[in-house]
């Protein structure tokens, strides 16, 4: 069986997305077609659905406009896995602290945006995250920090004593950008993990 996986490309880091879902699935001995998504109709059709990062105030103004708010509320609402990165978490959370993001509200966290600092104070941390074995290396680039959880959200990362990544059923967000690297666990552990397997399915 071949699993269709999507990126939403309005905006952020989009072939490098997708290469590290092929890169993912062959590790686990799956075949994944990706398809970048611009706009409605295709998000219904997607095992997988990534949303990355870039400025989120103009993704979730974009995904409102065309359409593909709803179906990627749909899709978590089927049960089916989603990895918000970055801004993707910001647009992903149920609160983003400011009026200008039409948060989706598929992850029940509120969202400290920029909270380590701007583009020049951006770092690599070795981060410990739940479920791998070795420090991923993160890439936090104007980074958000998740500073409130609802009661069924798993922290799976913590830095400088604030979450960074996350688990809410079918969706995990972090703060950092797991596609700058050749480390392809983040992607691994969203899509690929047995219980990710058993959502997409």
């Amino acid at each position: 069986m071949t699993l269709t996986a999507g990126v939403v490309a309005v905006q952020g880091d989009v072939s490098e997305h997708a290469d590290a879902i092929r890169r993912a699935a062959a590790a686990h001995d799956e075949e994944v077609t990706v398809h970048e998504i611009r706009e409605s109709g295709i998000v219904p059709g997607c095992d997988l659905l990534l949303l990355p990062g870039g400025e989120s105030t103009t993704i979730s103004r974009l995904l409102r406009e065309e359409g593909i708010d709803d179906e990627i509320r749909q899709h978590v609402a089927d049960g089916k896995p989603l990895l918000a990165t970055c801004a993707g978490l910001i647009v992903s959370s149920r609160d983003a602290k400011d009026d200008r993001v039409d948060t989706l509200g598929v992850l029940d966290v509120s969202v400290d945006r920029n909270a380590f600092g701007r583009q020049k104070d951006s770092f690599e941390a070795p981060l410990s995250v739940d479920g791998l074995d070795e420090p991923f290396p993160a890439v936090f680039i104007r980074a958000p920090a998740i500073d409130e959880v609802g009661e069924d959200v798993t922290v799976l990362a913590e830095w400088d004593g604030r979450p960074v990544a996350v688990r809410d059923g079918p969706v995990v967000g972090t703060a950092f950008h797991p596609e700058l690297t050749p480390d392809v666990r983040i992607h691994r552990l969203a899509f690929f993990a047995p219980e990710a397997e058993q959502l997409a399915r």
